[in-house]
C-alpha cells in the first residue's frame, strides 16, 4: 500500500513549509529580514512498465510506461533577497541600503560576516558597531568630542567637533556584493556568512555601479509581506489535510481488504 508512506511524504512536506512560513511571520518587524520559500521535489518512480520498452516481438514499443510516484520531499529552503521598505527613524547612527550589498562585521570568532540590519551603536572605545557590539569593517573610529555624525550616500563618515568650522572625514563604509545572494548561509542575529555558493565577496563604496546607496536616518525593513505568508499558510494545511485523507483512506482500503472472507 504505497499511498500510506505517500501520504506521510505529504504530511511531512506541507508540516515543514508550515513551518518555514511561521518562520516568516514571526520576523515581520525583524530588521532586514529576508523571506524564506521552502522548495520540494517529487520522489524516485518505481518503473512497473518501462516506457520505451519493447512490448513485442515485432519491435513495438511501450509509449508511456507505468510509473508509480512515491511521493515528496523538501529539497531545499531559499532566501528572497528583495528590498524591503526604508522606514524613517530620525537616528543618525541607524543606516538603510537602498541597491545590492551588505555590511561587514567582525565576528567574535575573527571571520568576516555581513549584515543588511544598519542599526548601528558606540562603545566604549568611540567605534561604530552592531547591537550586539560587534565591530563595523573597515573599522570607523568616532572621536569623543564629536558632536554631529554624518554618513552620505557613499558611505563616507563625517564628524563635527567643537572648535572646528568644516566637518572631518574619520572612515569610510564599504559594502560586499556577492553573485548570489541566496547562497548566503544565515546565522541568526542578522548575520550572514559566506559559502562556496554564495561566492566570495566583492568589496567597494556605497553608489559605485552595482552597489547601494546609504541612507542615514533610515532602516529597512522586512520583505515579509503578510497577506502572502497567511495565504500560503492556508494552502499547507488544506494539503496538510488533504493527505492525511489519503492516509485515512489508504488505511480503510487496506482494512477492507484483510477482513474480506
Amino acid at each position: 500500500m504505497r499511498a500510506l508512506h505517500i501520504g506521510a511524504t505529504g504530511m511531512l512536506a506541507q508540516q515543514f513549509l508550515v513551518e518555514a512560513t511561521a518562520n516568516n511571520v514571526a520576523n515581520l518587524n525583524t530588521t532586514a529580514f529576508k523571506k524564506s520559500r521552502a522548495v520540494f521535489q517529487d520522489l524516485f518512480y518505481q518503473n512497473i512498465r518501462q516506457v520505451g520498452s519493447i512490448s513485442s516481438d515485432d519491435g513495438t514499443t511501450v509509449p508511456v510506461g507505468v510509473q508509480a510516484g512515491l511521493g515528496v520531499r523538501i529539497s531545499g529552503v531559499y532566501r528572497i533577497h528583495t528590498t524591503g521598505n526604508l522606514l524613517p527613524t530620525d537616528n543618525s547612527l541607524d543606516l538603510a541600503i537602498n541597491g545590492r550589498g551588505y555590511f561587514q562585521v567582525q565576528h567574535p570568532n575573527g571571520d568576516t560576516v555581513y549584515t543588511r540590519a544598519g542599526s548601528f551603536q558606540i562603545n566604549q572605545d568611540g567605534q561604530l558597531v552592531t547591537v550586539d557590539g560587534y565591530l563595523i569593517q573597515p573599522q570607523i573610529d568616532i572621536p569623543e568630542n564629536a558632536t554631529e555624525i554624518t554618513i552620505n550616500q557613499s558611505g563616507e563618515v563625517y564628524v563635527n567637533t567643537d572648535g572646528d568650522v568644516l566637518p572631518q572625514q574619520v572612515g569610510q563604509l564599504q559594502l560586499a556584493v556577492f553573485a548570489n545572494d541566496a547562497g548566503l548561509e544565515a546565522l541568526g542575529d542578522n548575520l550572514y556568512s559566506e559559502t562556496n555558493a554564495s561566492g566570495i565577496p566583492n568589496l567597494n563604496a556605497p553608489g559605485t555601479q552595482g552597489y547601494g546607496l546609504v541612507l542615514q536616518g533610515f532602516l529597512e525593513s522586512s520583505n515579509v509581506e503578510a497577506v502572502e505568508e497567511i495565504t500560503t499558510m492556508i494552502s499547507a494545511q488544506r494539503a496538510y489535510e488533504m493527505n492525511s485523507k489519503v492516509i485515512e483512506t489508504a488505511d480503510q482500503i487496506s482494512a477492507a481488504a484483510t477482513n474480506i472472507r
